[in-house]
């Protein structure tokens, strides 16, 4: 029996659909290959920072053991949040004659809470010849206080904020990391958050340990 030239348009376009949905499954079952969102491939696509290990306070003052009394008394403040803003200036004038690294922060501040791991194990292994400080910028001293309590590091914290900061150097956003040099002159400005371990090393190596 002839067919009608409907009829003949519809069953080309049920073997055009046919072959299409044949390449679709062959598509999608190749080996290999996983949609983004779905399992391990989907929580890696999620996280471009590598995690560190917290270092605990007992590891951390092994490595600190012997420091010069400068950077002792600053070990002897670790997680502290000290007062008022005006002692950070004289807390810089007296490490004069030692690289300081001053790290801006906040409670708020995502980043800088994924960056803090890093300066933690930054500071105990550096801390017996760089200053490590903390600056509290635009924060409540309560909140500060309750993650300096939660994300220890091996020295202490005063609270700032970014007009305050301007003498040193211009604060854009959180986190940013400022290197200044034993003589007292800022030699580098990091802005953002430091993403690895070793990205933090090298700017330490280069602007406060003269490379």
């Amino acid at each position: 029996m002839t067919k009608t030239p409907r009829a003949l348009i519809a069953a080309r376009l049920f073997a055009l659909f046919a072959v299409l949905a044949g390449v679709i499954a062959l598509l999608t079952s190749a080996p290999g290959r996983r949609s983004p969102g779905s399992g391990a491939s989907g929580a890696a696509l999620g996280s471009t920072h590598a995690p560190v290990a917290p270092l605990s306070a007992a590891a951390a003052r092994r490595a600190l053991a012997g420091s010069p009394a400068p950077l002792r008394a600053l070990h002897e403040q670790a997680g502290t949040l000290i007062g008022p803003p005006s002692t950070l200036t004289s807390r810089l004038r007296a490490l004069r004659g030692y690289p300081v690294v001053l790290n801006v922060w906040a409670s708020w501040c995502g980043p800088c809470r994924e960056e803090f791991p890093l300066l933690a194990s930054a500071s105990a292994r550096y801390g017996r010849r760089v200053a490590f400080l903390g600056a509290d910028a635009e924060d409540q001293a309560g909140d500060a206080r309750s993650f300096l309590a939660a994300h220890r590091v091996s020295y202490p914290s005063y609270p700032a904020s970014t007009a305050a900061l301007n003498s040193l150097a211009t604060i854009p956003g959180l986190p940013t990391t400022i290197y200044i040099g034993a003589t007292g002159k800022v030699v580098h400005v990091h802005i953002g958050q430091y993403g690895a371990q070793t990205t933090l090393d090298e700017d330490i190596a280069a602007y406060a340990l003269g490379g």
